[in-house]
């Protein structure tokens, strides 16, 4: 993925965050330069993955396959003891005819608001034991506490305002219902790790090689530099 595309996808969306008129944590804002001295102070953003994620998942064509996402809180499944924090909140941002591929998580429990804008479509299937797609039984799940069983593949249609619960091992995809405009997601979570915890099917990767076609705007969440200073005096 080029890097003039990551700047502008992340331009995009924090654009429609702010016609959403809803306000980032000052990190989002650093610039590379600014990364360069950010002491230990900061560690906490680094090693938990806070920050802009933009991806393409590998496929090379963002405006089909894709999305943007923001990590504003999570703990850390390997280092607990370090970050005790068993929850993650996220933004995600998502236009018309983008997709998102089919995937579950072993580990964790999400839940998918849809904060504002268009009307979001999330395909649910259950797992089979070893991990291949159950088409076949009903699926129930949790729809703002309202307990929804559906046919295997079908679409949850959430509006803005709705939300969906996501347990371990359910597979689902998401789009954006044509005609509605991009959309704004909140995701509130159990702590995870994007490194180790998505199983998706058919394979795909969860993070872009960068093509560095110019100079990023903002480092993204797996780009951080590494503390080389020291904190004394700070």
């Amino acid at each position: 993925m080029k890097r003039s595309r990551i700047n502008a996808a992340l331009s995009e969306m924090e654009s429609f965050i702010n016609e959403m008129k809803i306000s980032l944590p000052p990190f989002c804002y650093f610039t590379p330069e600014e990364w360069e001295d950010k002491g230990h102070d900061y560690d906490e953003i680094r090693d938990n993955m806070l920050g802009w994620d933009i991806t393409d998942y590998g496929l090379g064509d963002f405006d089909k396959v894709g999305f943007s996402l923001i990590t504003l809180r999570n703990g850390n499944v390997k280092d607990p003891e370090k970050y005790p924090k068993t929850y993650a909140e996220k933004l995600i941002y998502q236009k018309e005819g983008q997709y998102s591929p089919n995937h579950f998580h072993w580990k964790k429990m999400e839940d998918i608001i849809n904060r504002g804008g268009g009307t979001l479509l999330i395909r649910v299937y259950n797992s089979n034991e070893d991990e291949s797609i159950d088409k076949v039984s009903d699926v129930t799940v949790q729809l703002d506490g309202v307990t929804t069983t559906v046919p295997a593949g079908s679409q949850i249609v959430l509006k803005p305002g709705e939300s969906i619960s996501i347990p371990p091992r359910l597979y689902h995809d998401f789009e954006v219902a044509e005609g509605t405009g991009p959309v704004l997601l909140g995701e509130v979570s159990q702590c995870n790790d994007d490194n180790i915890d998505n199983r998706f099917e058919p394979p795909v990767g969860r993070f872009p090689e960068i093509e560095e076609d110019c100079e990023p705007l903002r480092l993204l969440c797996n780009e951080y530099p590494p503390f080389r200073g020291t904190d004394e005096g700070r």
